[in-house]
């Protein structure tokens, strides 16, 4: 058994917390905010180390970092450095770069960079930690460039656990990942594939019509037990965006371990279990060598 058939499942939402020089990517206070949030005891891994957990596991995962470097005042661990990883583990990782929304032309040539000499699949973005507001004109020339190239964007949704339970939310914004704004998003640059990270609490009926009306516009399910959904959405998951829905786990805040016997728990059906663990993943990410979705 090769390449896709060995895979049981993919995860797409994984993040890479140190580069190969050992720094991370969150400061000090965010990660401990983050910690205590989530009551993670997980080690940290370098990319190679990230691989190997989720090789062991018959499991292919989406790595990336967040670049929010002009909000945070703090840089993020190298997008080099995970590109890289992710091509020495191309059996298991997918790589997925980060800009800083702020950095204006800047950032569109960042972007490009990664898709063009690093081979990134898709970008990440927080909207929250990077203190931008998506659906702002504004960065239209930046969503733009990115639809060109034909690429998927994945886009945390609902509350954080960056600066949960600190006074001032360490000054982030909730308001900034309510995911309406990405609707906005979805219906200027419609060949733009847009994942909606996590069960969007406090706003999960908005995503839930969202990637009703949407084609381009997907769910991610990670962040949250499957033993926490919401009856809305464990209804649409089992029905009627069955085909939207994806596996992650936001390693290494949860596990995939922990999300996947959880996830069992729901007792949907085998054709739903196989669509959300792998094949819309598959789709999306044109993985069988057909264009993306």
């Amino acid at each position: 058994m090769t390449g896709l058939e060995r895979i049981r499942a993919i995860d797409t939402h994984v993040h890479i917390q140190v580069d190969d020089s050992g720094r991370f990517g969150a400061s000090p206070e965010q990660r401990e905010a983050m910690d205590r949030y989530f009551g993670s005891s997980e080690p940290v891994r370098t990319v190679d180390e990230t691989a190997q957990y989720y090789r062991e596991r018959d499991m292919m995962a989406v790595v990336f970092t967040v670049d929010a470097t002009t909000n945070s005042g703090h840089a993020p661990n190298s997008i080099d450095d995970i590109a890289a990883g992710a091509a020495r583990n191309a059996d298991t990782l997918i790589a997925f770069g980060s800009v800083d929304p702020l950095q204006g032309e800047a950032a569109i040539d960042e972007l490009r960079r990664q898709a063009s000499e690093l081979g990134v699949r898709g970008f990440k973005f927080h909207p929250t930690v990077q203190g931008f507001d998506p659906s702002e004109e504004r960065f239209i020339p930046l969503f733009g460039a990115i639809e060109e190239l034909g690429l998927p964007i994945v886009v945390h949704t609902g509350q954080t656990g960056v600066g949960a339970g600190v006074p001032g939310g360490l000054g982030l914004r909730l308001s900034l990942s309510n995911p309406m704004l990405l609707d906005d998003v979805a219906a200027r640059h419609p060949g733009l594939s847009i994942i909606m990270a996590h069960p969007s609490v406090p706003w999960q009926d908005e995503a839930i019509s969202i990637a009703t009306h949407k084609a381009n516009v997907w769910i991610d399910l990670s962040g949250w037990s499957p033993k926490y959904f919401s009856p809305a959405l464990v209804r649409a998951t089992r029905t009627y965006l069955k085909r939207k829905m994806l596996f992650g786990s936001d390693f290494p805040a949860l596990t995939p371990d922990r999300w996947l016997r959880d996830f069992a728990g729901l007792e949907l059906p085998e054709e739903v279990e196989r669509l959300v663990l792998k094949e819309n993943a598959v789709r999306l990410l044109g993985l069988d060598g057909a264009a993306p979705a």
